[in-house]
């Protein structure tokens, strides 16, 4: 059984806490992105496609066992790990915990502040498709 969103969460908050300035956070954030498992080619079409993000990123969901699980990628390594990190936290969840949790790990790691206003838009933008996902799981 995964562990609860709320506790991925605060072992992500732990994780970015341990990193002493932003030039590391934002390494690490790559490093996130480049372990992500590789995304199928297939599924790089304009269905699956973040809208509202500067970067190109696709995001596809799939149902297993009544949980969500997510692949994702993007054409710029920051972005990616951004993807990586909310896979991280909703993936293999049912829908009904997704679309409910907050994400106050976001506001806690300081992403919020230290994004440029274009990526803080994005990063609204999959949260939102992530949730929609989650409330219309029929995938």
């Amino acid at each position: 059984m995964p562990k609860p969103i709320e506790e991925i969460q605060k072992e992500v908050v732990e994780e970015f806490s341990d990193l002493t300035d932003w030039e590391e956070k934002f390494q690490y954030l790559i490093e996130l992105g480049e372990a992500l498992p590789s995304y199928p080619e297939d599924k790089k079409v304009e269905e699956y496609l973040v809208p509202g993000c500067q970067s190109r990123v696709w995001l596809y969901p799939k149902e297993d066992s009544g949980n969500l699980q997510f692949l994702a990628d993007s054409d710029t390594a920051l972005t990616k790990g951004l993807i990586a990190i909310l896979i991280r936290v909703f993936s293999d969840h049912k829908p009904q915990e997704i679309a409910e949790a907050s994400l106050s790990f976001i506001d806690e790691i300081g992403l919020s502040k230290f994004l440029s206003i274009s990526r803080r838009n994005g990063l609204n933008s999959m949260v939102n498709l992530l949730k929609n996902y989650a409330k219309n799981p029929n995938v």
